[in-house]
């Protein structure tokens, strides 16, 4: 541990005297009240640590430390430094001030608005903008000047910026200097430990080969950072990297629960999720840790002698906006498991994420998961639907709120992996494809700018278990700001694009994927292709493809809000501009394409369209045969709009990696 406060510090924000918390990723330090603001807005905007109280990283808190001594708080105040500033009447917090709503309106505009950040001059093209500050930031972490770098990031600078001619990644240039704080900085905000260089080699490689084996030892840490804080979280100890043990599976003093049917099923089905989506509900997980511990420490530190104050716990995880409403509610849900329950949970993702690691096959089951963490709680049965809980934010959602939604959607990946027509698909899950949708695009138009030694280097940053869960604990940290929110390339919530190279997919299963994309309808859809047409491999432009998807996208959220909305008379003109545009995109593809993968996604693409139109046909009031149910019918129209988005993600992905190679 570092050095301690001097009395002579203050805090960040009002100034107050003897701060004892720190915001990591912002390298301040906050009072006490401050911090009870810092909380309320999320991780994903600050993230806080006890300075006395919580246990650090040395070189972590050092890294924070010198942020402060340096002036990082600067950098959130750039404009309240200018005179004139007070002259308009701007001003930051003071002291005195009371906690709401003038405390907390400051630092909702200092860190969540960043409306005193300094701004760059308007540019025509903003991810040119970011891309040299990325290069800036490559070539800056090399030197020890950290709010130097801290400043790139906040106006938008990418932490696994990979440089498409110096072939890696900031973290690689900080691991070969030996920068053992800016290597800290990185990856608070989001730096991969596991990334590989155009040669091959990890930043790990690159600290053990200059003889850096605090920072190699570091890098270890960081890269299994989030199942070490699981592990702390319920037995108190961390797992012994230097001698090869990277996990602590800790045992439940009483199995009951463990032992369980529902617990059993429960593991079963956290065990068929993808990497991507178990990777996920480990994030949400370790965020739920670090509000319980937070909270623990802040209970302990406070002034008890009032009942009410204006400073309190945070009763469950702030919404996120990066994430979905159903990711969000089910984040929000993990506050409701009791100590058991929750330890239970955290086991079970424990010995799955060891599981993964070290390459054990995945689950067989093909269940229709319709529960999952529902089924780990014994308080809860499984008709049970909780969908008014008035202790909950609102998130846009009004069905489908409970936990258990979240890890049905899912697990819905997998199902959907071994039968399109396995079940009915909600609202939210169709949400979730439409925004993997458009992160893909924004994700494939940057790449494209990058070139294609970037590309190579994207589609191999999928690293193994551990280190896609370490790395992307902080990754709501690469949004700090609005810029950044523009010119970032995020994952995907929710990616359900059949992939090859996807590192969890075996022969069979990439085998299944494929035949999951023809929709096995009555044979009345025609062939893309004509039977004498000769093979074709020329394909059209990515941007073609990406313009014509966007088109297919906008009508199809066109079509969810007259689902949402109940607006039933609106789902056949909707139905009818989603038919065109998909007709227009199918256009752009040769009669007959050589590849099996464009023609089976093409397949689907269409038949969907004509599947979605006679669904949408049934809405109408002298339609023959039996009352419609309009329920079910509704449910079949997101099922057909879902599988035509997934087949347009695809096309975007195939056409963008052959026009690549």
């Amino acid at each position: 541990m570092s050095k301690r406060l001097r009395s002579s510090e203050v805090c960040a924000d009002c100034s107050g005297p003897d701060p004892s918390w720190a915001s990591v990723n912002r390298g301040t330090f906050i009072c006490d009240e401050c911090c009870s603001v810092h909380r309320s807005l999320g991780r994903h905007i600050s993230q806080v640590r006890h300075l006395k109280h919580t246990p650090w990283p040395p070189t972590l808190l050092q890294m924070v430390e010198t942020l402060y001594n340096n002036g990082a708080n600067s950098i959130w105040e750039h404009s309240l430094l200018d005179p004139a500033s007070i002259m308009s009447g701007r001003r930051k917090a003071n002291p005195q001030d009371k906690v709401h709503p003038n405390k907390a309106e400051f630092i909702r505009a200092k860190y969540q608005m960043l409306a005193f950040v300094h701004r760059l001059p308007c540019r025509d093209d903003d991810s040119v903008t970011a891309k040299d500050l990325s290069k800036q930031l490559h070539s800056s972490v090399r030197t020890g000047n950290l709010e130097t770098c801290l400043r790139l990031l906040s106006l938008g600078a990418q932490a696994n910026f990979f440089h498409p001619e110096k072939g890696n990644t900031p973290l690689h240039v900080a691991s070969k200097a030996g920068q053992i704080l800016q290597a800290e900085l990185l990856a608070v905000y989001g730096a991969d430990p596991g990334t590989q260089d155009s040669s091959g080699k990890t930043p790990v490689d690159y600290a053990r080969q200059g003889g850096h084996h605090e920072l190699a030892e570091r890098l270890v840490e960081i890269q299994y950072e989030l199942t070490d804080r699981l592990a702390f979280y319920l037995c108190g100890r961390k797992p012994d990297h230097k001698n090869g043990q990277h996990f602590i599976i800790p045992q439940m003093a009483d199995s009951s629960l463990d032992l369980s049917e529902l617990a059993k099923a429960a593991k079963k089905k956290l065990q068929s999720l993808s990497n991507h989506l178990f990777e996920e509900l480990a994030m949400d997980v370790y965020d739920e840790v670090d509000r319980r511990e937070t909270d623990a420490v802040w209970l302990a530190t406070q002034n008890h002698s009032t009942l009410v104050t204006e400073t309190t716990v945070v009763p469950f995880l702030p919404v996120n906006p990066e994430y979905s409403s159903t990711r969000n509610q089910g984040r929000q849900k993990l506050a409701r498991f009791n100590a058991h329950e929750f330890a239970t949970l955290v086991i079970d993702i424990l010995s799955d994420a060891k599981r993964r690691q070290q390459g054990s096959p995945l689950s067989s089951s093909k269940d229709n998961v319709e529960l999952i963490l529902k089924t780990i709680s014994n308080q809860h049965s499984v008709e049970s639907q909780d969908n008014d809980q008035p202790d909950y934010d609102s998130v846009a959602s009004d069905e489908d709120t409970d936990l258990e939604a979240t890890a049905s959607k899912a697990n819905r990946q997998k199902s959907l992996d071994s039968d399109l027509s396995d079940g009915p698909v909600t609202v939210q899950e169709f949400m979730e494809v439409k925004n993997a949708l458009v992160a893909s695009e924004a994700k494939i138009q940057q790449l494209m700018k990058i070139g294609r030694s970037a590309l190579v280097t994207s589609s191999s940053s999928l690293p193994s278990f551990p280190s896609t869960l370490s790395w992307s604990r902080d990754e709501s940290a690469r949004r700090a700001s609005r810029l950044e929110k523009q010119n970032s390339t995020p994952e995907s919530d929710y990616d359900n694009t059949p992939n090859d190279t996807d590192p969890d997919d075996t022969g069979s299963s990439r085998k299944g994927r494929q035949r999951s994309m023809v929709w096995q309808g009555d044979g009345s859809v025609p062939d893309t292709a004509e039977p004498h047409t000769a093979p074709s491999p020329i394909l059209p432009s990515t941007e073609d493809v990406i313009r014509k998807t966007e088109q297919i996208t906008k009508n199809i959220q066109e079509l969810l809000r007259a689902a949402q909305e109940n607006k039933h008379d609106s789902y056949i003109p909707c139905s009818e501009r989603i038919h065109v545009a998909v007709t227009e995109m199918a256009a752009l593809f040769p009669k007959k394409p050589k590849s099996d993968t464009v023609r089976t996604s093409l397949r689907l693409l269409t038949s969907s369209a004509y599947r979605l139109q006679s669904e949408c046909k049934k809405t109408l009031p002298g339609d023959p045969g039996p009352p419609t149910d309009i329920q079910l019918v509704t449910q079949q129209v997101i099922q057909c709009a879902y599988d035509i988005a997934k087949a347009a993600k695809q096309l975007v992905t195939i056409t963008t990696k052959e026009n690549n190679n």
